[in-house]
């Protein structure tokens, strides 16, 4: 059996339609479901760590019809579980799932899949006990992902970049302490992102060179820039080719300890202040990529 879960509102509510294409492709292919619908985030996961709990052993994987909410919601509840998941994207961003090659144009691909092959195990990243698929970020995108998640219009993607003007003029840079496999060191930064994904911010790709399979982090700090300057540089963030500026510092770490007076966020939800610590857990999630 497979748990489709679905947030309702996600993709400007089109994403209860998607849902129902995903149970009649199931049915269509033999495959029993169980669609959960949930009006908010705390009754979904009441309801499916319940079924999860009764049927683990009957399930196939639990499929996530939404945004990157969703997906980090999923990963607290199969993950432990060890039930393999998927994401159908339907959401703003969708980082997780562009992360496992999947997007809204190719998930009749994605499904194909699921009901053909055996899901593969990934690395995920687990920061103060909460997992995360992608990005782990902290600093001026920290800042945005507040105003972004505090204002009501624009809708989408542009929201983020609202968020950006708003607060770029008067962002200062932060002072660090970092710790990176037991190495510490003090930093500026404007930001500071822990990859085990590539993209944030719906298509943003902080740490283009992050792999999936390779049980560590990629780590990127942006060292401290002009207004001027990061408005120069910021487009060629969705490209990834920012990491060749010379305020642009990459490294590898399995495990990142964050200290500062910052906020950090993790797939675009709140882990809280720091100090945070994260880790690259080798093959701990199972699911299906591109």
């Amino acid at each position: 059996m497979w748990i489709v879960a679905v947030n309702p509102t996600a993709g400007k509510g089109n994403c209860l339609e998607l849902s129902r294409e995903v149970v009649s492709f199931l049915e269509n292919h033999g495959e029993n479901s169980r669609q959960i619908i949930a009006p908010n985030a705390q009754e979904l996961n009441a309801r499916l760590r319940e079924i999860v709990d009764l049927s683990r052993s009957e399930l196939k994987g639990v499929i996530a019809v939404g945004g990157d909410g969703l997906a980090h919601l999923i990963l607290q509840i199969a993950v432990p579980a060890q039930v393999p998941f998927v994401i159908v994207p339907g959401g703003t961003g969708n980082d997780f799932a562009r992360t496992l090659g999947w997007s809204h144009k190719n998930f009749q691909q994605l499904l194909r899949r699921i009901v053909s092959t055996s899901a593969k195990a990934i690395d995920l990243g687990n920061v103060d006990s909460e997992w995360f698929g992608a990005i782990l970020s902290t600093g001026f995108d920290s800042v945005v992902n507040e105003r972004a998640n505090a204002l009501t219009w624009p809708k989408g993607p542009a929201r983020y970049n609202a968020a950006i003007a708003l607060e770029l003029p008067r962002f200062r840079a932060i002072e660090y302490e970092l710790t990176l496999d037991g190495e510490k060191f003090s930093t500026e930064a404007m930001l500071i992102a822990v990859g085990n994904g590539q993209s944030y911010g719906a298509g943003m790709r902080i740490c283009p060179l992050a792999k999936l399979d390779d049980g560590l982090f990629d780590v990127v700090i942006l060292e401290p820039v002009s207004t001027v300057e990061f408005v120069k540089v910021f487009p060629s963030v969705y490209a990834g080719k920012h990491i060749n500026h010379p305020r642009v510092r990459t490294m590898r770490a399995k495990k990142v300890l964050i200290e500062g007076s910052t906020i950090a966020y993790a797939d675009g939800e709140r882990i809280g202040p720091a100090p945070v610590s994260a880790e690259c857990i080798a093959g701990a999630g199972l699911t299906w990529t591109l």
